[in-house]
């Protein structure tokens, strides 16, 4: 059975540390863990998210590596029930972790940052995994985005795909892409997150976000009444369940726009993981909705930046065509989806290995981490030696699947 937590039977950690104290010059040590503190140690510290845990110190996750911080102590069970308490308010919420022992609810300091925060137990006591999400959006061109991702946000109608992983920056690039047409379009855009994450002040569009818990009930019913709502794009945080896919793509069907997520790591997966949320029958029904409003799908990788200059978004990019349209329909083919990215440049289309040749080529990313992250480390190679301006020769290619990067000069010449 796990061991009930201190805060619930007032009884002692089994630990035997002290409370978790921030250590600061000439003031006395706290006894209990001050959130803020933390957090705000997590923004100055260029770092993505805060990972409270007994009996951890607090760990920060810097350019993708995690980092103990250690000017706190080691956290006891309080500590983080205390933390939970303090950040998460919502009656709704409070009501949610009691019964179910897992939350994700939004938090914010005013001038700081706000926070994507995912509170749950772990072997009976409280653990927090709290993202850190900026007050400014940035844009396409700062975040160095391709040009098709703008295409694909001015899209009049259809659904546009982001995928990733965990903390591949979807939120991020789909952020851009509102902020995008938020400032050049005239549009009435309806979000529907779990939880708000970035907020977007109204420009030339109107924008309502709406979010899980606090607005309304869950995705389901959302869905079910944004079209009443007079939208003409419609963002879905995330696609969950079988409903919540069958109204994103009715409404696509119906003439809006619709951006949403799904956790997949590349284009081919994505289309089968929207088809396995419906049972077998519905399978062709599902392809053909499929292929009459996909407009995109764009997979997102972050890959360290040369010379440790934080995180660079690499991303593979699908373009619906006719040939696509027809892989889609056709189970045999869909699997073959990435030999038409490979092939479909003129379309705005890259796989991840040509989308992170252009950042190697600018510069951007470092032979060394580019070999690292390429899906074919083999075949990256041959397209950096088949490059008409290459300046790095195949002895540097050998260094950088030796663990050596290649000569800044080999980089300065494909800038």
């Amino acid at each position: 059975m796990a061991p009930i937590p201190r805060a619930l039977t007032g009884r002692s950690a089994p630990y035997g540390r002290r409370p978790l104290k921030l250590r600061a010059a000439g003031a006395d040590p706290c006894r209990v863990l001050d959130v803020d503190a933390a957090l705000r140690h997590l923004v100055t510290s260029g770092g993505s998210d805060l990972h409270l845990k007994v009996p951890n110190r607090p760990l920060i996750r810097v350019d993708g590596d995690l980092q103990p911080c250690e000017q706190f102590d080691a956290l006891e069970p309080g500590d983080t029930e205390a933390a939970v308490r303090h950040m998460l308010r919502d009656e709704s919420k409070l009501a949610e972790w009691a019964a179910d022992g897992e939350v994700d609810y939004s938090y914010a300091i005013e001038g700081v940052a706000r926070f994507r925060v995912n509170s749950f137990r772990q072997r009976g006591y409280a653990s927090l995994v709290i993202r850190a999400i900026p007050v400014s959006i940035r844009t396409m061109e700062e975040l160095s985005l391709p040009p098709v991702i703008r295409e694909l946000a001015e899209e009049e109608r259809g659904i546009v795909l982001l995928t990733g992983t965990t903390g591949s920056g979807k939120s991020t690039t789909l952020a851009a892409m509102i902020d995008h047409v938020n400032s050049t379009m005239r549009k009435h855009i309806m979000t529907i997150e779990d939880p708000i994450e970035f907020l977007h002040l109204d420009k030339l569009s109107a924008i309502n976000q709406r979010e899980i818990g606090q607005d309304t009930e869950s995705f389901k019913k959302a869905l079910r009444r944004v079209l009443r709502q007079d939208p003409d794009i419609i963002l879905i945080g995330e696609m969950r369940d079988e409903e919540t896919v069958h109204t994103a793509l009715s409404a696509a069907e119906t003439g809006h726009l619709v951006f949403s997520t799904v956790h997949t790591v590349d284009a081919a997966e994505t289309v089968n993981r929207l088809i396995d949320f419906f049972p077998p029958h519905m399978h062709q029904q599902v392809r053909a909705m499929l292929a009459g409003t996909l407009k995109g799908a764009v997979s997102q990788r972050l890959v360290p930046a040369a010379e440790g200059r934080g995180r660079v978004a690499v991303c593979e990019v699908l373009r619906m065509t006719g040939r696509v349209r027809d892989m889609i329909m056709d189970p045999e083919q869909t699997g073959k989806l990435n030999e038409v990215i490979s092939e479909g440049g003129y379309y705005g289309m890259q796989t991840f290995d040509q989308a992170l040749f252009g950042h190697f080529k600018a510069g951007r990313v470092s032979m060394e981490q580019a070999m690292g992250a390429a899906s074919s480390p083999h075949d990256f190679k041959l397209l950096v030696a088949a490059d008409g301006r290459r300046g790095t020769t195949m002895d540097d290619l050998k260094q950088a699947e030796d663990g050596r990067a290649a000569p800044v000069s080999a980089v300065a010449s494909l800038r």
